[in-house]
């Protein structure tokens, strides 16, 4: 939901090389965990970086898998208040429907689909009981992407949509400071190497190919849902693309049933939300569970475990929700520091000190690529902190 914004400062050609860039690099950096993973038996994240680069590498991966779960799920609460109840410039579903009133204050509702919706879902044990969910979830995503493509689409036709920019703007401090932040925020959406070995454990007459073609298949959909969200996006609303474009979808799109439309992308793309929290949920209880109860018995074997780490997790995440501002102030900190570490640093780490072993060695095309993965993180990381810095002292001043 932050990519149409990235559009609006990287231009639409910089923008889609460099979503296609990003998910290319993450499907090497997938490959290369999995590789990894088998090769050292390991079944978390932690545990094959563990086996590269010791312990301490071990709770700092699991600490940024934590931070950036935890990020990303109070994202997906403060996108179900913003569209529910609407934000500062725009208003909310339940403002449309029955006006304003107590139904529709923000932290209630929040509140109320964190306890009804989403507790019963994180609450089960396995990732495999998320299967069903986490396909209907991808189903509403395609939807999403279907409507406002086609909009798009139709608008440009009819000659309706204002001429986008093509390339970054280099002519304030301000446009500067907001490339140094957006490439981070980008790097968020292609984060799923937590997941990696918790689905690999659980695949089917698993084996390292089977896991690639996943991981390829994942990575083209992902492309392609991305690029098309971002671009549509984008050519909807212009320059007045907000950090979490379901927002302005309260407006007439200028088409044939709009409000109609409104509502399908809006609160389709809730229950896509809702359906999908889960699985991030899943692999944050998991990775606490490690750190904090390290050689205990696993969650599927203590239900009470489970289930209070469950309560404890989603209190804070709710309270999380209701401090941050907006989902652009979130993705900008957590995709310049561990986004960019979980999907870039450490797979490259990892593959570049275990590639040294017998029959694992790397290939000249591999170690180019761990490289290239290693040194661009470094940089990405660099000017993401730098960008977000530069951004808090000038509203400061």
């Amino acid at each position: 939901m932050a990519l149409p914004a990235t559009m609006n400062v990287l231009g639409l050609v910089v923008g889609v090389v460099l979503i296609f860039l990003m998910g290319l690099l993450s499907e090497v950096s997938v490959e290369l965990l999995i590789r990894f993973s088998v090769l050292c038996k390991a079944s978390s994240y932690g545990e094959v970086v563990q086996c590269a680069l010791g312990r301490t590498a071990k709770v700092l991966s699991e600490i940024c898998i934590i931070v950036n779960n935890a990020g990303v799920l109070v994202v997906y609460l403060i996108i179900i208040g913003d569209v529910m109840s609407g934000s500062l410039h725009h208003v909310g579903v339940f403002d449309q429907w029955l006006g304003h009133g107590v139904w529709d204050h923000r932290r209630l509702v929040i509140l109320v689909v964190l306890v009804l919706l989403l507790a019963p879902l994180c609450a089960l044990d396995k990732i495999d009981s998320l299967t069903l969910t986490s396909a209907a979830s991808v189903a509403l995503a395609i939807v999403f992407v279907v409507v406002c493509f086609t909009v798009a689409a139709i608008k440009l036709i009819e000659g309706k949509i204002e001429p986008p920019k093509m390339v970054p703007d280099f002519s304030s401090e301000k446009s500067i400071l907001d490339l140094l932040v957006v490439i981070p925020i980008m790097a968020n959406a292609y984060v799923c190497h937590f997941n990696v070995q918790p689905i690999y454990n659980e695949l089917e007459g698993r084996t390292p190919q089977k896991m690639y073609r996943v991981g390829r298949i994942t990575t083209v959909l992902c492309v392609a849902v991305y690029a098309c969200t971002a671009i549509s996006g984008y050519l909807l609303f212009g320059s007045g693309t907000e950090s979490d474009v379901l927002t302005n979808f309260d407006e007439d799109l200028g088409v044939p049933f709009s409000t109609a439309l409104d509502y399908i992308v809006r609160v389709g793309y809730i229950l896509h939300l809702v359906l999908v929290f889960p699985v991030l949920h899943f692999s944050l209880r998991q990775t606490v569970n490690d750190l904090v109860f390290e050689g205990s018995a696993p969650l599927t074997e203590s239900r009470k475990r489970c289930l209070a780490m469950t309560v404890v997790l989603l209190g804070l995440i709710y309270l999380g929700s209701t401090m941050i501002p907006n989902i652009w102030t979130a993705f900008k900190f957590t995709g310049a520091t561990t986004a960019v570490s979980l999907g870039f640093t450490f797979p490259a780490l990892v593959a570049l000190k275990l590639g040294q072993r017998g029959a694992e060695c790397l290939t000249l095309k591999e170690k180019f690529l761990a490289w290239l993965m290693l040194v661009l993180a470094i940089i990405v990381s660099i000017a993401g902190v730098v960008g977000n810095i530069y951004s808090l002292e000038s509203k400061s001043d």
